[in-house]
């Protein structure tokens, strides 16, 4: 079904659900986009990344408008994997629609963010400059996505005023919650070497487990009191691995991991000091501890609540008689690279059921959504 103003944003996502694309195979998610795009005067361009101990990834660039404010829209088309179909109760790739509900894996999570964004593109007042920044590479490495194409696009001279990533950021309803920050996340692990030895003779060898459970003690909780927009930075150890399956051996080493989530008062660098600090007043009983990062940290961010975010506020307070709560829950997601370029807050459906079988999305709130977006065009490229 055609709409007057051209595109139908629930058809669009039952053609992007159609597409299986599990990270990072593509297959036409992204003709599925130029086709709808193109008509509306975007050029669009694809550019694949490789590299960096990740696999190769397709992005999709488009691009439209000169002049004015620079808004950019922000997404992934790539799903989880739907696991074992026979559980779900309607195929996963085959955009069912159910007595008002359409499911299929990306339902929610996030093609109805980018079905709607670009349907309301369509509706919205030509003014401004538009962008897309589409990636196929966020639900596993996000090596070869996002973070790259911010890149690429900034040296080919694009900035950015504003940004919106179509992510599931409501909780009951459309527009109830929008997101203006993320927290940061370290992976770490610390290495715990003693000297192995027969456990009937332990003052030959020096058992390193002690010496873990100290510092598992000492740097386990919350790091600080919280701010204004963040909760307190909290560290939690994963798992403690000595690969011992003896009952009369004392091992040599123990590998502990862990997770923190930080809030703004920490950066990565400040972060990794105060746990070598932590680590370096105890007393390992002349154990010796290692402690290494692991894979690249994510820094906490929390967009100017000015600007875009006060706009936005507006917008969605004038349609729906509330206005959003400003949130900064949840884990990480593509935001974390776009705020290094300019303010970003992530804005989408409710995603109870994101990752789940029998993902799903109500009709009407992906309407909702797509009008949101259209009056939000309209009022924040409309404006000097």
């Amino acid at each position: 079904m055609t709409l007057e103003q051209g595109i139908d944003p629930v058809q669009l996502l039952q053609d992007l659900i159609r597409q299986p694309s599990v990270t990072p195979e593509l297959h036409g998610a992204f003709d599925v986009l130029e086709a709808a795009l193109t008509p509306l005067g975007f050029a669009c361009e694809r550019v694949r990344f490789e590299g960096d101990g990740s696999y190769p990834v397709d992005n999709l660039f488009a691009t439209r408008g000169e002049g004015g404010k620079h808004l950019l829209f922000a997404g992934h088309t790539d799903v989880v994997p739907p696991g074992d179909s026979v559980a779900w109760r309607h195929a996963p790739f085959a955009a069912e629609i159910v007595d008002g509900t359409i499911y299929g894996r990306g339902a929610a999570d996030m093609k109805s963010g980018i079905a709607a964004f670009v349907a309301a593109i369509a509706r919205a007042p030509e003014a401004g400059r538009i962008s897309l920044a589409i990636t196929n590479d966020e639900e596993a490495d996000a090596v070869n996505g996002t973070d790259k194409l911010m890149a690429w696009a900034e040296a080919r001279g694009h900035r950015f005023d504003f940004a919106i990533v179509g992510e599931p950021s409501a909780t009951a309803r459309v527009g109830d919650s929008i997101k203006v920050g993320r927290r940061g996340s370290l992976n770490g692990q610390i290495r715990v070497t003693g000297t192995q030895g027969h456990v009937a003779y332990p003052d030959k060898a020096n058992n390193p487990l002690p010496a873990a459970a100290l510092l598992i003690g000492a740097l386990t909780g919350k790091l600080d009191d919280g701010t204004e927009h963040f909760p307190p930075s909290n560290l939690e150890f994963t798992s403690a691995d000595v690969g011992n399956e003896t009952t009369n051996v004392i091992p040599a080493a123990v590998l502990l991991r862990f997770n923190v989530r930080y809030n703004d008062r920490w950066t990565p660098e400040s972060l990794i000091a105060a746990i070598e600090e932590v680590i370096g007043n105890q007393d390992l009983r002349d154990c010796r501890a290692e402690f290494t990062v692991v894979g690249r940290p994510s820094r906490s961010f929390l967009s100017p609540l000015g600007g875009g975010v006060e706009t936005l506020i507006e917008t969605i307070a004038r349609r729906t008689g509330i206005p959003p709560e400003l949130s900064t829950g949840g884990g990480t997601s593509d935001a974390r690279f776009i705020a290094e370029y300019c303010p970003v807050v992530e804005f989408g459906l409710p995603g109870p059921t994101m990752h789940k079988v029998d993902e799903n999305v109500r009709v009407a709130d992906v309407e909702e959504l797509t009008a949101l977006y259209a009056q939000f065009i309209a009022d924040y490229l409309g404006t000097e």
